[in-house]
């Protein structure tokens, strides 16, 4: 399964726009864990990992940054500065957030709750597991 944008609801109205995210509904899982990312320092990144399991709907609620994915073959970038798109990322990719803007502000949806032994934070890791999943 390949990661992608999905348009999520924008209602508009002239005292400010709303959006919003139903699990199971716009995205493909439900929520089981939410975070978010922020007063990340210039150059910096975040993630640099995949998981096994777990799915990801990541959102810039504010600002703007990249997120870099890797299936082990092919790497995309999408650049998220809308807070009506949403990246969805399924399991089994590497991801990268780089190229924050200044109070930029990232939400991240989850699949599962936190479990560090879903991680994998190894690229070499990343990519033998991608191997014995591909076959």
């Amino acid at each position: 399964m390949k990661a992608k944008i999905i348009d999520l609801p924008k209602i508009e109205d002239p005292r400010g726009n709303l959006s919003f995210i139903e699990e199971e509904n716009h995205i493909p899982f439900k929520i089981e864990r939410t975070y978010w990312i922020y007063d990340v320092p210039g150059g910096q990144t975040r993630g640099g990992h995949a998981f096994m399991e777990q799915q990801e709907l990541i959102v810039a609620l504010s600002g703007s940054f990249d997120v870099v994915v890797d299936d082990g073959i092919t790497k995309q970038t999408f650049s998220l500065n809308r807070s009506y798109y949403g990246l969805y990322i399924p399991a089994g990719l590497w991801r990268q957030m780089q190229n924050f803007s200044t109070n930029s502000l990232a939400l991240v949806m989850s699949s599962t709750h936190y479990n560090e032994m879903d991680y994998i934070r190894d690229y070499n890791e990343f990519e033998k597991h991608r191997r014995a999943y591909d076959k």
